[in-house]
């Protein structure tokens, strides 16, 4: 092999390993975008929540019980909402349709979240044989194994939809009753659209004030 070759293969070389290089670094930067938009959406993880209201064309309004509703006629979709449960099992919130859902975004490292859960399963065992669905979406354990172990301690039978980093909440749009906070609970209606929402981790009283609406609906 001449030397002019074997100079061009190291050259050739050398420019692929660049290339590769380049492609790792893009690739990082992704990762790392994706991760610091879920953090920024959960930044007030764990609190009480708040009152965002509507405004300009939100089309939702919020009480001062924290409750933003939307009418019926303005309600957009929830998005697509599926994936693997904490139990290893797989669900999609769309095939309730015609039911209604009560979404509740929850953590078991989180002191609201504790506070509601037997709530939130009192409700469930009351209203489950009125076409309402209940469906968790555990976030930010790291694995399943304390999710697991925070139903077995709260009785919680509903299912819930495992997900770590925050990607299925980044999936609602800006500007509609989306899940802004740690706790956080939305009510979907019998069309699939979402029709209610709070950032409070709320009492049984309360929790019924916000579905007996929307389940009275025709």
């Amino acid at each position: 092999m001449s030397a002019a070759s074997r100079a061009s293969m190291r050259s050739n070389r050398t420019a692929l390993r660049a290339r590769r290089r380049t492609i790792s670094r893009v690739r990082r930067r992704a990762a790392l975008g994706a991760g610091a938009a879920a953090v920024a959406l959960f930044a007030s993880a764990c609190s009480s929540g708040g009152t965002s209201g509507g405004g300009g064309d939100t089309g939702f309004i919020t009480g001062s019980d924290g409750i933003a509703t939307v009418e019926k006629g303005d309600r957009a979709a929830a998005p697509d909402l599926s994936g693997d449960t904490v139990d290893g099992k797989t669900l999609d919130v769309k095939d309730y349709t015609g039911k209604v859902v009560v979404l509740n975004v929850w953590g078991s490292w989180c002191p609201p979240c504790r506070a509601e859960a037997k709530n939130f399963e009192k409700v469930y065992q009351d209203v489950k044989d009125d076409g309402v669905q209940f469906v968790g979406i555990n976030t930010r354990d790291t694995s399943t194994g304390p999710a697991r172990a925070f139903e077995k301690e709260y009785g919680v039978s509903y299912p819930s939809l495992y997900d770590p980093t925050g990607k299925l909440m980044l999936r609602f749009e800006k500007g509609t009753l989306n899940p802004q906070a740690i706790p956080s609970t939305l009510i979907i209606d019998r069309d699939g659209k979402v029709a209610a929402r709070t950032l409070q981790a709320l009492s049984e009283e309360k929790l019924r004030k916000m579905l007996d609406p929307v389940l009275a609906e025709k």
